[in-house]
């Protein structure tokens, strides 16, 4: 598994295990949502668990990505299109968290969600550079 690969299993895992925390009640609010309060109001708790799956579906593509014998949740034939999209998704989550209002949401989602782009970005472009020398 490529060392991009299991950075970003890493830090996804981590951000899902903040997602449920968050959904079950621990008051971490003011690292999420702008950090307007510690615990989450019901709507916010029920986002975090929604967001809770599909972090832990993004971790599984990049996993599947690492080790080409565990199917992944898309088709093979997807990879690349998922992987675009979520290098736009983590360059809006750098430059969302990036404008923050909650000083400890800029400190660390900010650059968790840059380090999860480089891994994206490196990746594809690995995939890329693949495909170019295949044909």
């Amino acid at each position: 598994m490529s060392v991009a690969a299991r950075v970003a299993v890493i830090l996804l895992l981590v951000l899902v295990g903040f997602q449920v925390a968050l959904a079950v009640g621990v008051p971490w609010g003011k690292a999420a949502y702008g950090g307007a309060s510690a615990t989450l109001e019901p709507r916010l708790r029920i986002a975090s668990g929604i967001a809770a799956v599909v972090w832990a579906l993004v971790a599984w593509f990049f996993l599947s990505l690492g080790i080409p014998a565990l199917a992944g949740p898309v088709p093979d034939s997807w990879n690349i299109v998922v992987l675009w999209v979520l290098v736009g998704l983590f360059a809006i989550a750098t430059a969302m968290n990036g404008i923050s209002r909650s000083r400890i949401e800029r400190a660390i989602w900010m650059p968790v969600s840059a380090v999860l782009l480089v891994c994206a970005l490196v990746i594809v472009f690995r995939i890329i550079g693949a495909s170019t020398m295949a044909g």
